[in-house]
């Protein structure tokens, strides 16, 4: 059974998805594709408003402070899984097809679309999907009680299947899970979901770079 302490940790994602049902709705209704890119500044906005509501209640996010070398080992491992994200491509390692996010009009690119999707995806998504899938889900599946589990006492079971769902949560599946599992393994070790926050901040920003920089659209 949930608790009250799970609603500030699920809402925000269960928003966040929402927004494919709401995207394709209104494709149905006759909304083109290149006008459905502004939703994306209503699915953050949305997002970071719940964050910001129920900021209080996330007493994993109290800052500790990492020290150098966690910070070091975060910012590698995302750096890492990036370079896993961008090669493990293959058909069999893909779900479905990518529709992507084309931040273009006419062939000159739109940059305050560039700027929001960057800035969404590697301050704000972070911090909401770590909070779903490592402080609240891994914890969960072990103890109800999850606030008060250690993440360093999370069981197989709940790294497997944790990891697993993560990474079909993605149209790249096994990218995905490689993403989960070195996130998942950051925030055991460190105990602090900053770690992971960071390593999947740094993750989703350089990809974003790396997006703009080969016009490679459908990886977002």
């Amino acid at each position: 059974m949930f608790d009250r302490a799970a609603l500030p940790r699920v809402a925000p994602f269960l928003v966040y998805l929402s927004f494919i049902f709401i995207a394709d709705m209104l494709g149905r209704l006759g909304f083109a594709a290149q006008d459905l890119r502004w939703l994306y500044a209503v699915k953050i906005g949305a997002v970071l408003g719940m964050l910001l509501y129920w900021r209080r209640s996330y007493t994993e996010l109290a800052w500790t402070g990492l020290g150098a070398r966690a910070i070091a080992v975060a910012v590698v491992t995302g750096s890492v899984v990036f370079l896993l994200w961008i090669n493990l491509n293959a058909d069999w390692m893909v779900i479905g097809s990518a529709d992507g996010f084309d931040p273009r009009n006419d062939g000159r690119i739109e940059w305050v679309l560039v700027v929001l999707r960057i800035a969404g995806a590697a301050l704000v998504v972070p911090v909401m999907e770590e909070l779903f899938w490592r402080s609240f889900l891994l914890r969960w599946i072990d103890a109800p009680d999850f606030l008060k589990f250690s993440p360093r006492l999370a069981s197989v079971k709940a790294f497997v299947v944790s990891v697993t769902l993560f990474g079909f949560e993605h149209n790249l599946w096994l990218a995905g899970i490689v993403a989960g599992a070195a996130y998942t393994l950051l925030y055991m070790r460190s105990q602090s979901l900053w770690a992971p926050i960071l390593a999947h901040g740094v993750t989703n920003g350089v990809l974003g770079l790396w997006i703009i920089s080969g016009g490679h659209w459908t990886y977002w």
